[in-house]
C-alpha cells in the first residue's frame, strides 16, 4: 500500500474537505451539541465510528450488490439503511453506559441518522473508488480510511468549535449575539481559516 495515498486522504479529509468546515455538511448537530466539549467530542467520536463502519459496509455493498446486479441507482437508500442501523447500535450504547451524555444529546444522536455528512462520506466513497463500476485497487482500505478520517476532522471541528463556545460563556456577549448567532459567527471565521489549507480561489 501507498503511504502517500493515506497521508493524501488524512490531510484532504481532515484539513482541506473538511465535512463541516469546507463542505458545510453535518451543522445542525455541528451547532447542537458544540456548547461543551465532553458532549461534543463524544459526538464526535460517535460520528466517526458510524462513518467508518458505514464506509466499510457500504462498499461491500455497493461492490457485491449493487454493481453486479445493476441496481446502482439504489444507492442512497441502501446507504441510508445502513447509515440508521449503525446509528441505532450507536444510541443504545450511550443510553446504556452514560445515560446523561443520551440526555445531552437529545434529538441530535438519532439526527445522526440523516445526518448529511455520514451519507456524504458514503457517497463520495462510491464516487473516487468505483470508476465505471471499475473497481480501483485497494479501494476497500481506502474506503475505511477516508471515512475514519471523516469522521476525525468532524471531531476536530467539534472540538475546536465546543473549546471556543465555552471560553465566550466567560466573555461579556451582547444579548443579541449570544447562543445561536455567535456559533454561526465562529463557525464561519472557523471556516476562513480552514481555506488556508486550501488556498484561496478568485
Amino acid at each position: 500500500m501507498d503511504v502517500s495515498k493515506f497521508m493524501m486522504i488524512f490531510i484532504s479529509m481532515v484539513f482541506i474537505n473538511n465535512f463541516i468546515l469546507s463542505k458545510f455538511l453535518g451543522l445542525c448537530s455541528f451547532i447542537g451539541v458544540s456548547k461543551e466539549t465532553k458532549p461534543a467530542v463524544s459526538m464526535g467520536l460517535a460520528v466517526t465510528f458510524v462513518t467508518t463502519m458505514s464506509s466499510i459496509i457500504t462498499w461491500l455493498i455497493y461492490r457485491f450488490i449493487l454493481i453486479p446486479f445493476n441496481l446502482t441507482y439504489l444507492r442512497t437508500i441502501c446507504f441510508i439503511l445502513v447509515i440508521a442501523t449503525f446509528v441505532q447500535l450507536v444510541e443504545m450504547f450511550i443510553r446504556r453506559t452514560s445515560p446523561y451524555l443520551y440526555k445531552f444529546f437529545g434529538i441530535y444522536l438519532p439526527l445522526i441518522t440523516v445526518n448529511c455528512a455520514v451519507l456524504g462520506v458514503a457517497v463520495l466513497n462510491s464516487e473516487e473508488f468505483f470508476i465505471n463500476k471499475g473497481i480501483v485497487a485497494g479501494s476497500f482500505i481506502f474506503s475505511a480510511v477516508q471515512g475514519f478520517f471523516a469522521g476525525a476532522g468532524y471531531c476536530l471541528a467539534m472540538l475546536l468549535m465546543s473549546g471556543i463556545r465555552e471560553r465566550l460563556e466567560l466573555a461579556d456577549v451582547p444579548k443579541s449575539f449570544k447562543e445561536v448567532p455567535l456559533a454561526f459567527v465562529i463557525a464561519s471565521l472557523m471556516s476562513l481559516a480552514f481555506m488556508g489549507f486550501n488556498g484561496f480561489r478568485f
